[in-house]
């Protein structure tokens, strides 16, 4: 069985991005491409086939990560597709939210610093208007939130 991901911000083309590619590398670290897939998106339409930007992949790249992927916007069929919704910050969370008018799908939906084990931070903000630094912060963040989270995902949802 595989085990989907889905990370979410704004744009698509900084932090969920971002996310996406570290949470593949350290997959690929761990030999366990096989069993778990990522996917990322935004909750506007504002990059719909963007590349991600490109001070998020130079601070990614000058850790060792390579960047792929075009930004899509979030859409209700994600719901069905993916076992975990993971937002950035509370207001794409809220944003996510909204789409479910039923609450059927609320328990799929998590921020994503939930899952950070050496920062405190409480969402990860969007550095697209600020400078280098922001980004290699966001960068130390989400390397964090995605080892807390692939080890979540061993314990509790890979079965092998």
């Amino acid at each position: 069985m595989v085990y989907r991901l889905l990370f979410v911000c704004l744009g698509n083309i900084c932090r969920s991005p971002a996310a996406e590619n570290i949470m593949n590398h350290l997959i690929k670290e761990a030999n366990l491409e096989e069993q778990i897939i990522c996917d990322s998106a935004g909750t506007s339409s504002y990059h719909i086939g963007a590349a991600p930007d490109r001070r998020m992949k130079s601070a990614a790249l000058s850790r060792g990560i390579e960047f792929r992927g075009r930004a899509r916007q979030f859409d209700w069929f994600d719901f069905k597709q993916f076992d975990l919704i993971l937002a950035m910050d509370q207001e794409n969370y809220q944003n996510i939210l909204v789409l479910d008018s039923q609450g059927v799908y609320k328990n799929k939906v998590r921020l994503i610093c939930e899952f950070m084990t050496q920062h405190h931070e409480k969402q990860i903000l969007d550095p697209y208007y600020g400078g280098r630094a922001g980004f290699d912060k966001v960068i130390d963040l989400l390397l964090d939130a995605c080892g807390g989270l692939l080890e979540e995902i061993r314990q509790n949802h890979l079965y092998f």
